[in-house]
């Protein structure tokens, strides 16, 4: 149950799928033909990718959808260049988050997502071919798995990082928009991995006709900004694509074997323009969630309504202004933030997490019975059944309570120890 890292889980079910099947060893790496340990068939890695892909959006701020036709040519990029893979028949799929930190990740089985704060940083076409070729070549060669199975990584390539928000003080009405969608998913591949993606990320790049320079310019890019004042906004790319010049120097002997290609740059331009007019927008909110980790919840409120006008597309920007509202016990005027980030985004958990959470604030069991529910469609959370079970406290629904606070009380932290709490004394009562 989230927050609880679903990398622990993700190796736990791999282990365990393996024991159960018999499966064990080695297995052939697709890509290069070495063999390589692994306790996990293709099939249950593959399963394993599509059963957390949806949940690793949700906790990474979900799907950008304000210029949802970024969406497409993203896919249409990564999906050419799946093509001309080592493995051309895995369930591919390329999402872009609404996350400002710079990152991309690949999941097991070709489930593969890229940060709107990533692909403002890329010049042109060959650039995201390169990114996403990257992460294609992990998912080709299970590098994943063949990690799990070293165990020198928790789980599917990934570990969680601390979210950016704590502890805001708010209390239980806290920003739970923030916690789960400021997480980070950092790769945790070894050199040789990474080296290796590097490498047969390019020949897919010359296969599928982009300029293989790309991936030469992206990693002097990575250099230089690791040299900068930005090198600590750019931590969670840092750590999951470590520059070098000696990765640089690879790609420049790479790039000398392979033909030339195209790099797009009018088209990529042109595809991030929403993007790039927005910088502002998005600049503003990055600034107020700093202010709200210094609780100056003043100038964070401001800030999210600057970037409000600037973009009124936007439903995090509602979200945040929800969170602050609440924090100053404006429950009336958070529940209307909310309600338009729903109307803005009705498919991330948490805007419906938190519009439940303010609707019991305000004894509207029935409509937070409602939102509650529908979050655990999107991202089951013990905050949702914790919350679920107060509403039907409330409500005097004893039965239904208990097996609410039951499901929360499996989580290890402050949420899962309030409903143990409550369990024990449903249970004296009863």
């Amino acid at each position: 149950m989230f927050p609880r890292s679903i990398a622990n889980r993700l190796l736990a079910t791999a282990i365990a799928a393996s024991v159960t099947a018999g499966f064990a060893g080695c297995a052939v790496n697709p890509v290069t033909g070495k063999k390589e340990l692994s306790l996990m068939s293709q099939s249950q890695e593959v399963a394993l990718g599509a059963q957390q892909y949806p949940k690793a959006q949700q906790t990474q701020g979900g799907e950008y959808l304000v210029d949802p036709a970024l969406q497409s040519y993203v896919s249409n990029v990564g999906q050419k260049l799946a093509k001309v893979s080592d493995q051309p028949q895995l369930p591919y799929e390329f999402v872009v988050l609404n996350n400002s930190v710079p990152n991309a990740w690949a999941l097991p089985g070709g489930k593969i997502a890229v940060n709107r704060g990533l692909l403002v940083l890329l010049e042109d076409e060959a650039e995201l071919a390169a990114v996403l070729g990257h992460e294609i070549v992990h998912a080709a060669a299970r590098h994943s798995a063949a990690a799990m199975s070293q165990q020198q990584i928790l789980g599917a390539g990934i570990a969680i990082l601390g979210a950016t928000t704590q502890n805001t003080g708010y209390g239980d009405l806290v920003s739970l928009g923030g916690q789960f969608g400021g997480s980070a998913y950092i790769a945790k591949y070894g050199r040789d991995n990474e080296l290796e993606s590097d490498r047969y990320g390019m020949k897919y790049m010359a296969a599928a006709g982009y300029d293989p320079q790309g991936a030469v310019r992206l990693q002097e890019k990575f250099v230089e900004l690791s040299k900068g004042n930005q090198s600590s906004a750019l931590e969670a790319l840092f750590a999951s694509h470590p520059p070098s010049q000696s990765r640089v120097n690879a790609n420049v002997e790479h790039a000398k074997k392979l033909s030339v290609g195209t790099t797009n740059r009018t088209q990529y331009q042109k595809a991030i323009a929403q993007l790039k007019r927005d910088a502002a927008a998005y600049k503003s909110y990055d600034d107020a969630v700093a202010a709200v980790a210094k609780k100056d919840y003043d100038r964070a409120l401001t800030l999210t309504r600057q970037a409000q006008k600037q973009q009124p597309k936007e439903a995090s920007f509602y979200a945040l202004e929800g969170d602050l509202l609440a924090q100053k016990k404006q429950y009336t005027e958070a529940l209307a933030s909310y309600e338009t980030a729903v109307q803005k985004n009705p498919t991330l958990f948490s805007n419906w997490l938190m519009r439940g959470m303010l609707n019991a604030q305000l004894k509207n069991y029935t409509a937070a019975e409602r939102d509650l529910s529908r979050s655990t469609q999107y991202l089951d959370t013990a905050h949702a059944h914790y919350y679920l079970g107060q509403v039907y406290e409330q409500q005097g629904n004893t039965k239904n309570a208990l097996s609410q606070y039951q499901i929360a009380a499996q989580d290890s932290g402050d949420i899962g120890t309030k409903a143990q709490a409550r369990v024990q004394e449903l249970g004296n009562q009863g």
